[in-house]
């Protein structure tokens, strides 16, 4: 007999896309490769109804994302609706476009922290794996939300072209003034997974920045606080994707359509609910889309009977769909999924530490107008 899902915590947490558009091209973008045109955007009203709702189902946190959201000139509006219902904004951004002025009106707004990408601590490595010249944009960015006395956080994404320079990022984030470095291997989504051939690094190249994360650890401890998102592809361990599925967050893309999670455009489909059509409430507690995974009466063996269940979730149902055309299996990416000798393969066959070239890399599209 299959177990009903149990029934939907409140969110905390809601990743706003507000838009595809991006002036950086980075190879391993998990966007869609289907981006969301810039004529198919929610309005500034629209984001200010979506923050408002968000705000009586729970959440208190919001990211505002993309692409990059400063290609908003509304986006000082949306803060402002977020900040006035309660909810605690982070920028995320490539810092390309954020000036004096412009950061001012935003923290008048209501904005509280900002995380910046990084993609290398060398600039012309920097442009290789972004596919632009944005180095010098991040380092005035960083030097203006340091002065405007916000906290900073960096988030560099890992993969083949910059494990090996694990420590620059760590240095570069000292020097920057950053409270908190984000190193996140790459998650094999959108973009980054028509790139995984280029991106994906040997076990070797894993465990040698694992070995310095450690060691920086121990050199900063009370001074910079250092996340390390392990890489299951080569742990073997299935991540316990978003805290489960549509059990603590969600993503409301550019157009308006709800995920449980930012990668779930393509499993979803035409099931995928839209605030256009929907309260946000109704798509969160009722929907079929946020139901089909919570709880455990979806799991198949080896997840139904293993004690990590309520540890991992049964990993990320993105990644199974992605892998296996079945988001109910198994994640591949653990070691106990009938799948996972086809991820171990891939690693295997990895290149490790070899140097990339622009001609490795497909570097992601611009959204249509």
């Amino acid at each position: 007999m299959t177990e009903s899902p149990r029934p939907a915590q409140p969110p905390w947490a809601l990743l706003a896309e507000l838009t595809h558009g991006c002036p950086l091209r980075c190879a391993y973008c998990s966007n869609p490769t289907e981006l969301v045109a810039r004529n198919e955007e929610l309005s500034a009203e629209q984001w200010s109804d979506v923050m408002r709702q968000a705000a009586d189902i729970g959440v208190v946190q919001t990211h505002l994302s993309g692409g990059e959201p400063l290609l908003r000139r509304d986006l000082a509006e949306i803060v402002t609706a977020a900040d006035s219902a309660g909810i605690h904004t982070q920028l995320v951004t490539s810092g390309v476009g954020l000036h004096e002025a412009r950061l001012k009106a935003l923290v008048g707004a209501g904005l509280r922290s900002v995380q910046l990408s990084v993609q290398h601590a060398d600039a012309d490595k920097a442009e290789l794996i972004a596919g632009a010249r944005a180095f010098t944009a991040k380092e005035r960015a960083a030097a203006l939300v340091r002065a405007a006395d916000l906290p900073l956080g960096l988030n560099a994404v890992l993969h083949r072209a910059n494990l090996d320079a694990l420590d620059g990022i760590v240095e570069l984030g000292l020097a920057w003034g950053a409270d908190r470095v984000e190193l996140a291997n790459t998650q094999f989504y959108g973009w980054a997974l028509r790139n995984r051939s280029a991106l994906l690094p040997d076990r070797a190249q894993v465990a040698r920045a694992r070995e310095r994360v450690e060691r920086w650890r121990e050199r900063l401890a009370g001074r910079m606080e250092l996340v390390w998102v392990a890489p299951d592809y080569v742990d073997g361990i299935a991540k316990p994707c978003m805290g489960g599925w549509g059990a603590v967050s969600l993503t409301v893309a550019p157009d308006g359509t709800v995920l449980p999670c930012p990668a779930a455009g393509e499993l979803l489909g035409r099931d995928a609910p839209n605030v256009k059509d929907h309260q946000l409430g109704w798509i969160w507690r009722e929907s079929t889309a946020f139901n089909r995974y919570r709880g455990e009466g979806w799991m198949r063996e080896p997840c139904r009977s293993c004690a990590l269940r309520t540890v991992d979730f049964g990993g990320c149902r993105c990644q199974a769909y992605a892998l296996t055309g079945d988001a109910s299996r198994t994640d591949p990416a653990c070691h106990r999924s009938p799948d996972n000798g086809a991820v171990r393969a891939l690693v295997d066959a990895g290149g490790g530490a070899t140097a990339a070239t622009a001609g490795d890399f497909a570097y992601r599209a611009s959204p249509k107008t």
